[in-house]
């Protein structure tokens, strides 16, 4: 069975991907606005994992609109779960039997409620599974010290193709890069460089 995994290259998406290989044949799926080349980080990591890979270009329509929910809320969780909910439906459309992400337990955002999976599933025919649901961040962190290789750091300075990246490009063309510092707080990412397969 053929599955596609929404994937950034960070820690959570390769962690999901791994723990469904045994069951699907997978492939990392990025999705993105064409706002940058951000992508390509998330190629370079399916590449180095051994994944096949596949890019899925959104409305970038969505982008404006998450921007402008993020400057009227001033934080960007609520731009971000529009975006991710987007890019669930346009996945869900595509020739996967199954379509899974790496939103954990304990995550603020994005998140997928039972009602919105049902929904996907109903209206698309098609499974959608969170692998890591069961997990919170320490657990996901102890298994990702021991399998994956990953670089982290603060949020600007990772390389990664998650929709935040893209945002923040947006945001700094239109407002200046200080307006990023105003509406994206502080907080650490990863990008995911090797896996220890035993």
């Amino acid at each position: 069975m053929e599955l596609g995994v929404l994937y950034s290259g960070g820690k959570d998406s390769t962690l999901a991907a791994l723990l469904l290989e045994e069951f699907y044949d997978v492939t990392l799926v990025t999705a993105h606005f064409g706002i940058s080349d951000d992508w390509k980080h998330a190629r370079e990591t399916a590449d180095a994992i051994g994944f096949a890979f596949d890019r899925l270009e959104l409305d970038p329509a969505v982008a404006h609109d998450a921007v402008a929910q993020i400057r009227a809320d001033g934080f960007p969780r609520n731009g971000i779960q529009q975006i991710h909910q987007h890019a669930l439906e346009r996945l869900a459309r595509q020739e996967f039997d199954a379509i899974a992400d790496g939103t954990r337990r304990d995550d603020r955002v994005p998140t997928v409620s039972r009602a919105q999976a049902q929904s996907l599933e109903d209206r698309h025919d098609v499974d959608y599974i969170a692998p890591l649901s069961g997990f919170g961040r320490t657990a996901v962190d102890r298994v990702v010290e021991d399998r994956l290789e990953v670089i982290a750091g603060p949020s600007e300075e990772i390389t990664r193709a998650d929709y935040e990246a893209e945002l923040r490009a947006l945001i700094a063309d239109e407002d200046g890069h200080a307006a990023i510092r105003e509406l994206f707080p502080d907080h650490d990412q990863t990008y995911v460089t090797g896996v220890h397969r035993g």
